[in-house]
């Protein structure tokens, strides 16, 4: 059955495109294997307070705020005639070469500044990777049956869920038996082979009607050339003493065709000059007015305020568990699994049996959930766990499997929206503002987080005031509640009306 499949799959969308897209979902989800040591190389040796480690994670996870960007530039602005496989490259490049330069110079992985700048580089790369593919596979599937289009997407999802389990459990495993800089050399094997795949990949250039019909015209004008120049006719000429006007006719001849060339390629670049701005006018036009519309902005208003009303206490959490748990990084990196697993769980429960429920409720239960959870690290921080006989592992085990199972149930009826609420011809910019703004809010939600740490004053070896800020966090996580009129009051988890 699975060998059927992957034939049909093969045979639909053909092999290197198939590789290049598991191979660019896989890799980020195994991104968790080479951030692990990130983390601790901002708390070990650069001896980075929690508020500071998560301000520069923010700062470096901003590219990922701005991916509508990449996809107008790919869309409205070839290289070389092709809008995917170059920026495609040139993202594989960007992702690449940080990875190389912390590997092998100390210095650099020593400096917050120049470590800061490196990472925000990789991201660039990684998320304008995630957007060319994304429209690499809108592109593939407009013209496949709808079967092939979720088969797709299932596919892309499963590998980057692999990718991740993949990775939280060798990054955890490496950080046990690897320098900090081997684990960024080894990680830098996936980008090398991305790089080498784009070597495969088959992308029609744009106007290739146009280049084949100014091919054959130049083939012509060619054939005149040689005519003229093998003699063919010259005899009588040379007979009536006419060589040197036919000569000088042809000199005159190729001048006037070289002065129409470069008339042609001069207008050709004006034309192409034009193209791109008129498209880029376009598509952000259309952009604006497709996101104003009621429909769209109020529940993306609503998306946002959710995540930046949030302290994000995720770093501050990670030092707690390590200085003062005493967790082992392998350990860590299996709680990442059992999240995954929460998340591959949450999307299988959400579309089985959530869908068709009202989208305010569906909402409303979700952050009461993660408001359950922040209960839960009050549990954990406060030390009342140990009084019943639970150890610290299994709570952060199962409280890492339901927040990110709980946080799917947020995430997915948005996916949904966007997918369907996308106007035709600019699906994919749109869908990577949706994204965008769900990544920007996370990132401001850090900010806050990362102030709220500093106020209190919570340290590497202080962390007093952890409860109280996991309290603001709990008080924080119930106030979107209350922007719920944002939501269309009959829409559903599948529909909106």
């Amino acid at each position: 059955m699975a060998i059927g499949w992957v034939k049909e799959m093969r045979a639909a969308f053909g092999a290197s495109f198939l590789w290049i897209v598991s191979l660019i979902y896989f890799t980020q989800g195994f991104r968790s294997f080479v951030w692990t040591a990130v983390s601790y190389q901002l708390k070990d040796i650069l001896k980075l307070s929690p508020s500071a480690s998560q301000f520069l994670v923010s700062v470096a996870y901003f590219p990922w705020s701005i991916k509508p960007i990449y996809g107008i530039l790919s869309d409205c602005i070839p290289i070389r005639r092709r809008k995917r496989v170059p920026y495609l490259i040139i993202a594989t490049v960007l992702s690449l070469i940080p990875w190389l330069v912390l590997g092998l110079t100390a210095s650099f992985r020593r400096s917050s500044n120049i470590l800061t700048a490196l990472l925000v580089v990789q991201n660039l790369g990684s998320a304008m990777a995630d957007v060319v593919v994304d429209a690499m596979i809108a592109e593939a599937i407009r013209t496949m049956p709808s079967g092939f289009a979720g088969d797709l997407q299932s596919l892309s999802w499963s590998l980057m869920a692999l990718g991740g389990i993949c990775g939280s459990l060798l990054g955890g495993y490496a950080l046990a038996n690897f320098k900090i800089n081997m684990i960024f050399l080894l990680f830098s094997i996936l980008p090398t082979i991305q790089l080498l795949s784009c070597a495969f990949i088959q992308e029609v250039p744009e106007g290739l009607q146009k280049a084949s019909h100014d091919n054959r015209h130049k083939q012509m004008e060619n054939q005149v050339d040689e005519s003229f120049d093998s003699g063919s006719g010259l005899t009588e000429t040379f007979k009536s003493g006419g060589i040197r006007r036919r000569s000088s006719r042809h000199r005159n001849a190729k001048r006037k065709t070289t002065s129409m060339k470069a008339e042609n390629l001069e207008k050709q670049h004006s034309s192409l000059f034009t193209r791109s701005y008129l498209s880029l006018k376009l598509a952000f036009l259309s952009l604006c007015g497709a996101f104003k519309q009621p429909i769209i902005l109020r529940p993306m208003a609503w998306f946002f305020l959710s995540h930046i009303t949030i302290p994000n206490l995720s770093t501050v959490m990670f030092y707690y568990q390590t200085e003062v748990l005493h967790l082992e990084s392998s350990f860590l990196g299996t709680a990442r699994v059992v999240g995954w697993i929460g998340l591959m769980v949450g999307t299988y429960t959400y579309n089985h049996y959530f869908r068709h429920k009202k989208l305010r409720n569906i909402l409303m239960f979700a952050h009461i959930g993660l408001a359950i959870m922040s209960l839960l690290d009050i549990v954990l921080v406060s030390r009342l766990h140990v009084q019943f006989g639970i150890p610290d592992k299994y709570m952060v085990l199962w409280g890492s499997a339901l927040h990110d199972t709980i946080k799917q149930f947020k995430l997915m009826p948005f996916l949904i929206l966007s997918g369907q609420l996308c106007p035709p011809g600019i699906e994919g910019t749109l869908f990577a503002l949706f994204m965008s703004i769900h990544n920007l809010g996370s990132t401001l939600g850090s900010f806050l987080g990362a102030a709220l740490a500093s106020a209190l004053k919570i340290s590497s070896d202080h962390f007093d005031n952890l409860l109280f800020g996991i309290i603001v966090q709990l008080l924080a996580t119930l106030l979107p509640i209350g922007f719920l009129f944002l939501i269309p009051k009959e829409a559903t988890g599948i529909t909106s009306s």
